[in-house]
């Protein structure tokens, strides 16, 4: 039996909460976030201890925990369960600076812990079905691969607080930068960035509207990122998801978004079911990953995704940042590694 913490109650750490509650050998022994009365309200949901404070939750005997802070507060609480001998799951990115990152990764060595960092689109059907593809040789050499990552302005104006700690280069394109290197097996040597900064700044929120990259990998071959997090919120979805990788033998075209289900009422909605509910259980890829990090702590798998791919994503993204400031291309030798 494992035990497990929580850090941070919202959207993410309580969606773990009840997917680990349903793993036969977890128990979820508490949950903490600043907000204590949130933290209250969702331990009360669960019959578990409720904290304020992370580093009081890592005293209450614990074994291990998942940290669902906010994109830019992982450094601590995760330096921190390092330093408590407990294994750990973090949300995407790892961290939005590569000193963040590699105080992480190094505390995680120096422990000994097991710890995986959550980029969930891995166990994505969608995804999965795409690596077997690509894996069995189906498309040859991948030559190019552009992901299309958006969210509604509902995202950064509503949804998020903190958006103008973040920008679709931190909050979006983990997922699109990881799957990049995941399904192709490319290893990105340089980044060309540029951005817009014209909708939310007239709102007060500064950050960027949405940004664009070029990655240029070590064979050669290339790929492209967008991201927005200006559509309308008209957009059938919150989100918007959609890639195409080109082969030597064939293409490949992966819509995310469109989940097969089209509700046409006072205007076009696309419902989603990556996390379905039946019998008061919740399926699903997040639930798939979350159940995976628990059995990765009791040592029945290893395939997961490890803190020295967060690194990767981390400092990459960092070059996009660099080369957004500067206007000129970033070569990954560039910044440290």
């Amino acid at each position: 039996m494992v035990r497990i913490g929580i850090v941070g109650a919202g959207i993410r750490g309580s969606l773990f909460a009840r997917a680990l509650t349903q793993h036969a050998d977890v128990e979820v022994a508490a949950i903490c976030d600043r907000n204590g009365a949130l933290a209250r309200s969702v331990a009360g949901q669960h019959g578990i201890a409720a904290f304020e404070s992370h580093t009081e939750m890592y005293a209450h005997g614990l074994d291990a925990v998942v940290v669902a802070t906010p994109d830019f507060t992982h450094r601590e609480p995760v330096v921190d369960a390092a330093a408590a001998g407990l294994h750990i799951m973090v949300e995407k990115p790892l961290a939005t600076t590569g000193e963040d990152a590699r105080a992480m990764v190094k505390a995680v060595g120096v422990a000994g812990v097991r710890a995986m960092v959550g980029f969930e689109n891995r166990w994505n059907p969608r995804f999965i079905a795409a690596k077997e593809l690509i894996t069995t040789g189906q498309l040859g050499d991948i030559v190019g691969q552009i992901m299309h990552l958006n969210d509604t302005r509902f995202v950064p104006t509503e949804m998020l607080s903190w958006s103008a700690k973040s920008s679709p280069v931190w909050f979006l394109m983990p997922h699109t930068l990881d799957l990049v290197r995941w399904l192709s097996g490319k290893t990105v040597r340089s980044v060309y960035a540029q951005g817009v900064k014209k909708v939310l700044t007239a709102e007060g929120i500064d950050t960027w509207d949405s940004v664009d990259v070029g990655l240029t990998c070590t064979d050669g071959t290339t790929a492209t990122l967008h991201s927005s997090w200006i559509l309308p919120v008209s957009n059938p979805a919150v989100y918007d998801l959609r890639c195409e990788f080109v082969g030597t033998r064939s293409a490949l075209r992966i819509e995310g978004a469109d989940q097969g289900l089209s509700l046409l009422a006072d205007r076009l909605t696309w419902p989603q079911w990556g996390v379905q509910e039946r019998g008061g259980r919740i399926a699903g890829f997040p639930v798939d990953m979350a159940h995976d990090f628990a059995d990765y702590v009791l040592g029945r798998i290893d395939d997961v995704p490890t803190m020295a791919d967060g690194l990767i994503v981390t400092t990459t993204l960092a070059a996009v940042d660099e080369s957004l400031r500067t206007g000129q291309p970033v070569p990954l030798n560039a910044l440290e590694v």
